[in-house]
């Protein structure tokens, strides 16, 4: 798929800096998640965070409303492995103490900062620290004259208010800038992306908002920062679950490997099932998958391998001869098979260990 991306190339954003991270330019679309804890409660918050890295979080995001939270911000950015962004609303003197605390990025909407003076007072400090800005908006913080002049929430009206502060920002020669534009409305969220990816040259956060539980929320990321993906949209991206950050994480890496833009382990491939089926299938290839990933685990090892779980001899050797590995079911046995050639036939029982075994070569 690395021709999606070819395309990219032709518009390149511009490259900003975040911690040790890049976004941007040349760089890999990074993953992001953002903690449920309180920040308050640095210990909860080091454990998510802890757990975060060690599922392929890349950037992590706290929020930061009060001085309580300031406090526990930094005792997080103390022990992160990852870049650490302040989530900021309202309160501009929580942006800038979150700075003085060691953040790695500020994410603000300048429209429900509060005054100008406000905004460039978080600008200036930005610009001492040396640290980006990600100018975050959504359809729940439109300008009153932008609302009224579309009459709702829209594409084009998330996109001129996006423009619009970033052209605050750059009124105070500040230019290292993130922009995300949200909507849990998937075409709206596109279409929006869409304009400033047109009209900006800075690099995009994508995402899909509010995009509700695991079970529907990744049916709307999947199509929303799919397409922005496969489109050459994106720069960094974060998945928003009703769930445990980590299942965010652990989505966005396999989102992103499912488009060619980033290596997730083996690929595991396996049949519908049909009527000619006679094993538990879906058990098998279950199994097959979970302990393959804990044998290379989140780093992308054994990337290059295709392993093929199929139901019967239909969909078995002649079907999957591309891959690397892979077993052809029978009644309760498996047909193990190496690129194409047959290596011996086992129990159903035994499929999961033979398999695994085979690719392993113990």
């Amino acid at each position: 798929m690395t021709g999606f991306r070819g395309s990219r190339s032709e518009t390149m954003k511009k490259k900003v800096r975040v911690g040790d991270i890049f976004i941007g330019g040349d760089a890999p679309v990074s993953i992001q998640s953002m903690c449920n804890t309180r920040t308050s409660d640095a210990q909860a918050s080091i454990e998510q965070v802890r757990r975060l890295e060690e599922a392929g979080c890349e950037i992590i995001r706290l929020t930061v409303p009060d001085d309580d939270a300031v406090r526990g911000f930094r005792e997080v950015k103390r022990h992160a492995r990852i870049p650490v962004v302040a989530d900021i609303h309202f309160d501009y003197r929580m942006a800038i103490a979150a700075m003085d605390a060691g953040a790695d990025k500020i994410r603000i909407n300048p429209g429900n900062i509060g005054s100008e003076e406000k905004v460039r007072a978080v600008v200036e400090k930005a610009k001492a620290c040396r640290i980006p800005i990600r100018v975050g908006v959504n359809g729940g913080s439109l300008e009153k004259d932008i609302l009224a002049r579309y009459g709702k929430v829209t594409a084009e009206g998330l996109a001129e208010s996006a423009l619009r502060n970033v052209a605050l920002l750059e009124k105070y020669d500040f230019e290292d800038i993130v922009i995300s534009l949200k909507s849990s409305d998937v075409q709206m969220n596109y279409d929006a992306y869409r304009i400033v990816h047109e009209k900006s040259d800075y690099p995009l956060h994508i995402g899909v908002t509010e995009a509700g539980t695991p079970s529907r929320g990744k049916v709307k990321s999947a199509a929303g920062v799919g397409a922005l993906l496969l489109a050459g949209i994106g720069d960094t991206m974060r998945i928003s679950l009703t769930a445990d950050p980590v299942e965010e994480v652990y989505f966005a890496r396999e989102l992103l490997a499912a488009v060619g833009l980033r290596q997730n382990g083996p690929n595991v491939v396996s049949c519908p099932t049909c009527g000619r089926t006679e094993v538990d299938l879906e058990k098998i290839a279950t199994e097959v998958e979970r302990r393959l990933a804990d044998i290379y685990g989140p780093e992308g090892a054994g990337s290059d391998l295709t392993v093929a779980v199929m139901g019967c001899a239909v969909n078995g050797p002649g079907e999957a001869k591309e891959a690397d590995f892979g077993v052809a079911c029978g009644r309760g046995e498996g047909l193990l098979f190496a690129r194409g050639e047959i290596i011996k036939k086992v129990k159903e029982e035994d499929i999961v260990d033979e398999l695994i075994g085979l690719i392993t070569g113990d």
